[in-house]
């Protein structure tokens, strides 16, 4: 059966021969990642060369699958971006600012492939890199959300089993004779659903966001370690996938726990510290322009002031964006302590926490801000 009566789409590879009998689930290519982890075989399959039924064995000395781009896109840096300057301007007509760490590390990405990844505490601007990152390339970003006990099935791909099954009930009430060409279909790439991994692959360019790493298990990040070392992946009853471009790969992590040494010596490394008073008024200001100046400036100063404080989780500068739009929206143009107090739910989000503020007398750093520019 030929690749295209399976189905195989563009970019899979899946070796010409003979056709016979049912496709077990069988091992990975070395390098290649499949849905029972990096390299390891599923249950009852065949030897790592034996020829699988339905495709036959690529041979020993056949040339892998190229990682060329799409027309159109070039190798190493960017058509328009010729080095970090470059890109911290496209990032910063997104809305996001970055210093000159950052659009080091990001420029290296896009030039190496290689992953970034950017740990730090919540609401600093992780996530937020990945979409000001697609949005400056121009590309689709595909988020992968991490979570305790998340696997490969959920993270790169699964069979549409009840698809299948009406496929296969239809052609019965059909009359259809033939299993190996019923198999065929079965199996093809129409009932495969493709998980945010899957999809990052198959999608050229793309921003490929794993979101919260930290949060996954040991086994998920060995997983990931060997699908980002090849960007590839096989599955068995298709062939090989590999990237034509590899996406762009931000992972970020709050560091609730130490991710492996493994995963972060493949990735550029960042840490995201909580900005100084003035670069955090400017990113208030960027990303909330109805914001009064006087009011952003305030804002920012009882955040940075928060943070001080012994909280259960100091606020990011996410809450410092959500409270200035919150107070915004309720028509303030500037802050006294009593609003502070009624809003705190904008920016902490402990009942501990908002105890602690209560107990502070906002009214001294309010005034040392009360001329604050209009």
């Amino acid at each position: 059966m030929t690749g295209s009566a399976r189905g195989i789409p563009p970019g899979w590879s899946a070796p010409a021969g003979p056709a016979c009998g049912p496709l077990p689930v069988t091992t990975a290519r070395a390098g290649a990642v499949g849905p029972h982890g990096p390299g390891a075989p599923a249950p009852g399959a065949p030897p790592r060369d034996a020829a699988l039924p339905g495709i036959a064995a690529p041979a020993r000395d056949a040339a892998p699958a190229t990682a060329a781009g799409l027309p159109g896109q070039t190798e190493g840096p960017l058509p328009g971006i010729a080095g970090p300057e470059q890109l911290r301007t496209r990032l910063e007509e997104t809305g996001y600012l970055v210093d000159d760490g950052l659009a080091v590390a990001c420029y290296l990405a896009l030039t190496l492939h290689r992953p970034i990844f950017c740990e730090g505490d919540a609401g600093v601007g992780k996530t937020a890199l990945a979409h000001a990152l697609a949005e400056a390339l121009g590309a689709p970003l595909i988020r992968l959300q991490c979570y305790e006990g998340i696997d490969a099935s959920q993270a790169l791909y699964d069979w549409d089993f009840p698809r299948q099954l009406l496929h296969l009930r239809a052609a019965e009430a059909a009359g259809v004779s033939d299993p190996e060409a019923l198999e065929g279909e079965l199996y093809s790439r129409r009932f495969l659903l493709a998980r945010p991994l899957l999809r990052a692959l198959e999608t050229s360019p793309s921003v490929l966001l794993v979101d919260e790493i930290d949060r996954a298990d040991d086994e998920f990040e060995a997983f990931l370690l060997e699908l980002l070392s090849e960007y590839s992946v096989t599955v068995p009853e298709l062939g090989t996938l590999r990237a034509q471009s590899p996406p762009v790969v931000v992972l970020t992590s709050n560091r609730t726990r130490e991710v492996h040494d493994a995963l972060k010596r493949r990735c550029l490394y960042h840490w995201f510290e909580h900005p100084a008073f003035e670069r955090e008024l400017a990113i208030v200001r960027r990303r909330q322009p109805q914001v009064a100046a006087r009011l952003a400036a305030q804002v920012t100063a009882v955040v940075q002031l928060l943070r001080e404080q012994d909280l259960v989780r100091p606020p990011g500068v996410a809450e410092t964006i959500d409270w200035a739009e919150a107070l915004a929206a309720l028509g303030a143009t500037e802050l006294d302590a009593d609003l502070a107090m009624t809003t705190l739910g904008s920016v902490l989000k402990y009942r501990e926490d908002a105890e602690r503020a209560r107990s502070l007398d906002l009214s001294e750093i309010l005034a040392a801000r009360a001329g604050g520019s209009r």
